[in-house]
């Protein structure tokens, strides 16, 4: 009964729009025509409408104004364009949800002359409700709209409600960037398999069985991971050999590298910087 009457408009007609979109609706939050989803190309918004029966625009405008709720889902690269047409089209008790990676709730507020505004950090998994999502609210958002957008990100998964921004930019590198760095490591070990002799199909098999299968054994166990890698890990076997190796390719260095180098980039994103100088950039320069 929450959103009951309320209308959720998504500015910015994305994946991650779209996952909310399902989320929202599987779990029963509201109902299909409580939505209005705003993008650039009219085919997006027919796509969305065919599919799941919500409402479509390419006007900005007109989504602000009709949406009780305004998710912003947006690129980083095109938010500068959409807050001026966000800007005057807000009613004070509108709660507005940003999920602009690298956009501080300063920027938002101060673009768009509105208080009531939530910043968060999902990630894709959400797109089939096994996501996280970190999110912090600004002080002027009351506990009524804290819970608003707590249902509407708990559609995504899991979330953790943080109390200091930093953290969202962290949150970036770590869980909103990281299913990328999983991925790129199941292509590593499917590459491998076929190299080893496998079929690509039995490859990718046995690779998404052993990491779904590792992530759930874990989630369930007391034990430290480190302690669970101990326990596959014999003495002079095979895990011991191919860790030697990764660990002498300096895996966890270049893992830490790659992290650190997501979260300057989340945090040059808010500062309006193009992207910030790695060191090894600068050395014999």
């Amino acid at each position: 009964m929450m959103f009951k009457d309320t209308t959720l408009a998504f500015i910015g007609s994305g994946m991650m729009a779209e996952a909310m979109i399902t989320g929202l609706v599987r779990q029963q939050l509201i109902e299909p025509q409580q939505v209005v989803a705003a993008g650039p190309r009219a085919e997006r918004g027919q796509e969305l409408a065919e599919q799941y029966g919500v409402r479509w625009t390419t006007d900005n405008e007109e989504a602000a104004e009709e949406g009780e709720v305004v998710i912003l889902s947006v690129k980083p690269q095109v938010l500068k364009t959409v807050i001026p047409q966000v800007r005057g089209h807000l009613r004070r008790q509108n709660l507005v949800i940003s999920i602009v990676a690298g956009a501080p709730l300063r920027l938002l507020a101060d673009g768009m002359a509105h208080a009531c505004v939530v910043r968060a950090m999902p990630n894709t998994p959400g797109q089939i409700g096994r996501g996280i999502t970190v999110w912090i609210a600004a002080a002027e958002v009351a506990s009524a709209e804290i819970e608003k957008a707590r249902s509407i990100l708990g559609a995504l998964g899991e979330d953790i409600l943080v109390d200091d921004e930093d953290y969202l930019d962290m949150a970036t590198a770590l869980s909103g960037t990281g299913p990328a760095y999983v991925f790129l490591f199941m292509e590593a070990m499917i590459d491998a398999g076929v190299h080893l002799g496998f079929s690509r199909r039995v490859a990718t098999q046995l690779v998404m069985q052993t990491m779904a299968g590792s992530v759930q054994y874990a989630r369930q166990s007391d034990l430290h991971v480190a302690e669970l890698r101990n326990q596959v890990t014999s003495p002079g076997g095979t895990s011991a050999e191919a860790l030697y190796h990764l660990e002498k390719g300096g895996l966890r260095t270049v893992v830490s590298r790659a992290i650190w180098a997501a979260y300057q980039r989340s945090v040059s994103l808010g500062q309006g910087k193009r992207r910030p100088v790695l060191p090894e950039e600068t050395e014999g320069a």
